[in-house]
């Protein structure tokens, strides 16, 4: 299993360059997913939000 990790500041483009960089992965036949850290409540994959986001873009 090989994992990496993406980390920024709010607002610099990390859920778009997962959305653009998963579909990628799974066109070349691997099994990707996205585990979303916060220190704040949420709900799981509120429409619109970055877990949300991920999940359509196949994670």
């Amino acid at each position: 299993m090989k994992v990496f990790g993406i980390a920024g500041f709010s607002g610099s483009g990390k859920t778009t360059l997962i959305e653009r960089v998963l579909p990628q992965l799974i066109a070349r036949g691997l099994r990707v997913a996205v585990i979303k850290h916060t220190h704040h409540d949420f709900d799981i994959d509120p429409p619109g939000k970055d877990s949300w986001r991920a999940r359509e873009a196949g994670a």
